[in-house]
């Protein structure tokens, strides 16, 4: 039992921050909120937390990352892509994805872990990506996220491109995972397939089958460019969200991800559907796909969270994106407002993965949060301290991290993690796959 008490308290992205308050953890969950001489008063003998100078807000949900992504940063490019197709046939299956072996992935998984307890986030989603590393990397990833203390759902993307046995044994990787999960508190499963234009209808019609056997929700990435949508209407006949809905897929266990270069047909199925959407605002830039129709999605009710893409990892920069570029577009500077914004880190991205009590610090809720420095060269106030996070905070400013009542991060570094030691396994991991890329 425990006391955490800062300055300011964020419960939920929907509420006022409220000043010289804090919140009381139990067995893992928030038993209470108030203000500091009133928990202190009531509970005298449990441990306190202070965190004068410092915020405490609902740890992040980052609903879309491939954790293996960084072991390409920086990597040699053979062949620079020029599109988003070419992106993919050229560079990331070649160079990337077809080279990744399991150990490259479980290395990664700890450094990414790490990086993102860092910097806040507390739950995530994960689509592995790897045809070499088939036969049990997900639960090989599984023990790495249990270490690290990380709510995690782990997925492997299931895709026909790379042959009939790939194919196979990547439906099965899904569904035996999925078993084994089934009661695990911290650890979820997701069906996963690729795209329309590298799976088939058959077997997007049985991974999602398997998914609906087992419980679980399934997920696909979605127009992430012109060329998915494009490529239906040309052999499909119709876009890419009419195709779902033709095989009865597009509904509130589907998750899309990405959804940049949507028909207005296929905004109102998603929305009429109840389909959710995760959004990666950095990456979409990255590989030139455009900026996902953000606001019309949630104007229209859909349920959208927020991802990195395994690009940069930080969700401070993340909400930075998305608060930024969809004002631009719209040449709005009321659209995407800061607490929306935030919503969509934290409460909608959990939502997003079907995640229940986790995004909000009331009592009932996981206690997952994060101890953020307000340190900042203007007063905060009650009306704009979520704006002041949002714009000039980043993960070097988070102090410590609890999830689920457990102390991840402390004072700024990761509980029982050598940084130095990973750090010098991915470097050994990075340079066995770039020898393998050139």
């Amino acid at each position: 039992m425990s006391l955490v008490l800062p300055d300011w308290l964020i419960v939920s992205a929907d509420r006022e921050p409220l000043a010289g308050h804090g919140l009381r953890v139990v067995d893992g969950t928030v038993q209470a909120i108030g203000p500091h001489r009133d928990l202190l008063d009531a509970h005298p003998t449990d441990t306190v937390h202070r965190a004068a100078g410092h915020a405490v807000l609902p740890g992040f949900v980052n609903s879309h990352v491939h954790l293996y992504g960084v072991l390409a940063h920086g990597i040699p490019v053979v062949s620079p892509p020029s599109g988003f197709e070419s992106f993919l046939d050229e560079y990331w299956w070649p160079q990337v994805e077809d080279r990744l072996d399991q150990r490259m992935i479980t290395t990664a998984t700890e450094w990414v872990c790490a990086e993102m307890l860092r910097s806040g986030t507390t739950t995530f989603y994960d689509i592995c990506e790897a045809p070499g590393a088939l036969g049990g990397v997900l639960a090989a990833q599984a023990e790495v996220v249990r270490r690290m203390g990380l709510r995690g759902i782990l997925s492997f993307e299931a895709t026909e491109r790379a042959g009939p046995d790939v194919a196979r044994r990547s439906l099965e990787e899904n569904r035996s995972f999925a078993a084994s999960v089934a009661d695990d508190p911290m650890i979820g499963a997701m069906m996963c397939w690729h795209t329309v234009f590298t799976c088939g209808a058959d077997f997007i019609t049985e991974a999602a089958g398997s998914a609906a056997d087992l419980g679980i929700a399934s997920h696909a990435h979605c127009n992430e460019g012109r060329h998915e949508g494009e490529w239906a209407r040309r052999n499909l006949q119709m876009s890419t969200m009419a195709f779902y809905d033709s095989l009865g897929i597009a509904g509130p266990r589907l998750l899309a991800s990405q959804c940049v270069q949507m028909e207005p047909e296929e905004l109102s199925i998603i929305a009429e559907r109840g389909v959710r959407v995760s959004h990666m605002p950095l990456s979409n830039c990255e590989v030139g796909g455009g900026i996902a129709p953000v606001p019309e999605m949630l104007a229209a009710g859909t349920t959208v969270g927020l991802g990195t893409d395994g690009y940069v990892n930080d969700m401070y920069e993340v909400m930075r994106g998305a608060f930024w570029m969809h004002k631009a577009r719209l040449l709005d500077p009321s659209t995407m407002p800061a607490s929306t914004v935030l919503a969509m880190a934290t409460e909608w991205g959990a939502q997003a993965l079907g995640v229940e009590r986790v995004g909000r610090l009331d009592p009932g809720w996981s206690a997952d949060l994060q101890v953020v420095s307000i340190d900042m060269a203007t007063p905060v106030t009650t009306h704009n301290l979520v704006e002041q996070l949002l714009l000039w905070r980043n993960g070097g400013h988070v102090r410590d991290v609890m999830v689920a009542g457990q102390w991840r991060v402390r004072d700024g570094a990761v509980v029982d993690h050598d940084s130095q030691r990973v750090r010098a396994r991915v470097h050994e991991e990075a340079a066995r796959l770039w020898a393998r890329s050139t």
